[in-house]
């Protein structure tokens, strides 16, 4: 996954370490919602999430940052999961001068 595009959905939670188990089960149905955006569009994978520290952080990779945010965009603005942004990353994981788009929802 090194040289790929990725997507990092941030999602604030309600307290400073987890949140609820509502937010942590609305952040799962999301995730399975995202499995199949990026599947459908065929834009490249949904890798998983962290939890800690009052966010949650959504991880996905694929070939180009703009095609796999197209495809989880619907989803992300859909699950009414607010204050949140996602950065769309256009070049590897190692390299530190690629672009890197902020996109709020």
């Amino acid at each position: 996954m090194a040289d790929e595009h990725a997507v990092i959905v941030h999602i604030e939670l309600g307290d400073d370490r987890y949140g609820s188990e509502d937010e942590r089960a609305t952040v799962r149905t999301l995730e399975t919602a995202l499995r199949v955006a990026i599947a459908e569009a065929d834009a490249g994978e949904f890798d998983g999430n962290e939890f800690g520290g009052g966010e949650a952080v959504l991880y996905a990779y694929g070939p180009h940052a703009g095609d796999l945010f197209t495809a989880m965009e619907p989803a992300l603005r859909a699950s009414g999961l607010k204050p949140s942004h996602a950065v769309v990353r256009y070049g590897a994981v190692t390299d530190q001068d690629c672009r890197e788009d902020i996109v709020h929802f």
